[in-house]
């Protein structure tokens, strides 16, 4: 190899090893180990409710959609007692299971389960709290009340599902990866 091919080759790495040490990749690491921090620390009921305070703040300011008081109560208890529902099954299949319901310690998980609920959602109680955050959204009737639901999913799937599916996949292995593959996340 002639020395001049040498030299750039030389050159090429050196600005790719001062690349991954510039300013900006050291602030995405940084801002990536901020955000686990949040990793499994909020207890999702808490985060619904945290939201639905949200969302009724929201929807003071925003403009509403004119729906009679009625029909708002009836279809927001509907929705919301059908997310009730959809949360006691899935925490009925742990109970059964004597596997541990405590979000925030998936790697205390004795078992996985695939059966009842689970065989439609890997996630029926956190899908179960969404559509109680949904029903809250259509009492309030308001557009910027709307935002919950979506801010639910974003937080939910980033700091409890993405954290709890990384200690299941290790604890459970093939079988965990099979069932994933089969049943999705949410619906």
């Amino acid at each position: 190899m002639e020395i001049g091919a040498l030299v750039i080759r030389v050159a090429q790495h050196q600005v790719q090893a001062d690349s991954l040490r510039s300013p900006l990749n050291l602030n995405i690491g940084l801002t990536e180990h901020r955000m686990r921090v949040l990793e499994l620390k909020v207890p999702p009921p808490v985060v619904a409710l945290l939201i639905g305070a949200a969302m009724w703040f929201a929807s003071r300011s925003g403009p509403s959609l004119e729906l009679s008081f009625l029909v708002r109560g009836i279809s927001a208890i509907a929705v919301a007692v059908f997310g009730g529902a959809v949360s006691f099954a899935g925490d009925l299949q742990f109970r059964r299971a004597k596997t541990t319901v405590n979000p925030l310690r998936p790697e205390n998980a004795s078992s996985l389960v695939t059966s009842g609920i689970y065989r439609f959602t890997r996630n029926p109680m956190y899908l179960g709290l969404l559509f109680v955050v949904v029903g809250w959204a259509v009492f309030l009737s308001s557009a910027w009340a709307l935002v919950g639901p979506v801010v639910f999913v974003l937080y939910i799937g980033r700091f409890q599902i993405a954290p709890e599916e990384r200690v299941l996949s290790a604890k459970f292995g093939a079988a965990y990866s099979n069932y994933t593959s089969q049943v999705r996340r949410w619906l």
